[in-house]
């Protein structure tokens, strides 16, 4: 799903505030920040220019993962969801995303340290009624949660804590769940590595896995071959020149993990890896209930055939379709 229209263009508008050259050094000294003072409890994001370049060059990725996750969740399960808790809310993408995804009256509360991270994600949230009565509460994510909510979001910001420190936010937003838990990190290993440990906390402590996992069990996959997934996102001008790119489009690789409050009746395969489409075959590599499994789909079973040749990395696929 595409961020809309008029927040990319707001968004756009952000850089007339500074010059190009500023922009792009303050690109890639946020991107040596993130890579090499992540989990020390940093602060990463501070200044008016770092907080508008992170919603030029993170705030579409965030916003098409963030919506891809929840769709792939509420295809799982049939939820009312009135309040949100978006946690570590940046610019306020991941509140973009739910709004993008839910219907209904929905109530925000975004919780963020950085003021200027406030600052814009405000001014942003103005374009839509809705979130333009967000309540935003500066705060730091191992401090008290301010309330409980239906949903509860916390993306690309368990990977700033220490381990240690992480169990305990963990914990905090656990317990301010009334219905669902969404958890995004970055698709690499170790962002997929965390949520691996995560999974395994939040089912301890009487949590359900809605998505990406068909099970409760701990997850199969090796640390060589790590669960993400992958969703293409458009870029705008300042975009490409912020982030030196050429096509005008980025593939976001993220990891995710949707935890529900009740009990949920999973009965299907996700598919882990791109199909393998050959003439009259289709190769899938899924996890499933009794853990990972490479299925082949043929022209036998036309429906099931059909299913396959249209899916993608990511999708689930019912498991009692599968020759």
């Amino acid at each position: 799903m595409e961020i809309p229209v008029l927040l990319r263009e707001e968004i756009t508008k952000l850089a007339q505030d500074y010059q190009q050259n500023q922009l792009k050094q303050t690109a890639q000294n946020i991107t040596e920040k993130y890579k090499n003072e992540s989990g020390q409890g940093k602060h990463l994001v501070s200044t008016n220019m770092e907080a508008a370049v992170y919603a030029m060059v993170r705030m579409p990725a965030t916003f098409g993962a963030v919506s891809s996750a929840l769709e792939s969740t509420l295809e799982m399960m049939d939820m009312d969801i009135h309040s949100v808790l978006d946690m570590g809310a940046g610019t306020g993408a991941a509140s973009w995303a739910i709004r993008s995804v839910l219907d209904g009256e929905l109530s925000f509360t975004c919780v963020e340290r950085e003021s200027a991270m406030i600052h814009y994600g405000k001014q942003l949230g103005k374009l839509d009624e809705t979130l333009s009565k967000s309540i935003w509460i500066q705060r730091d994510l191992n401090e008290d949660i301010p309330e409980h909510a239906d949903l509860v979001v916390v993306s690309y910001a368990l990977n700033e804590f220490s381990e240690e420190k992480r169990i305990q936010v963990l914990q905090k937003l656990w317990n301010a769940t009334d219905k669902l838990f969404l958890i995004l990190e970055p698709g690499t290993p170790v962002g997929s590595s965390q949520l691996k440990k995560a999974k395994d906390l939040l089912v301890e402590w009487g949590g359900h896995i809605v998505a990406p996992c068909p099970h409760n069990d701990s997850c199969p996959m090796s640390d060589s071959n790590w669960c993400h997934f992958t969703t293409r996102v458009a870029r705008s001008k300042i975009h490409k020149t912020l982030k030196n790119g050429d096509v005008p489009y980025e593939d976001e690789k993220f990891s995710y993990l949707a935890v529900s409050k009740e009990k949920v009746d999973v009965s299907f395969a996700r598919i882990l890896r791109h199909p393998i489409k050959e003439a009259g075959k289709i190769t899938l590599q899924l996890c499933t209930k009794e853990g990972i499994e490479t299925r082949i789909v043929t022209k036998k079973n036309k429906d099931c055939f059909k299913k396959a040749r249209k899916s993608s990395a990511g999708d689930s696929f019912g498991k009692e379709s599968v020759e």
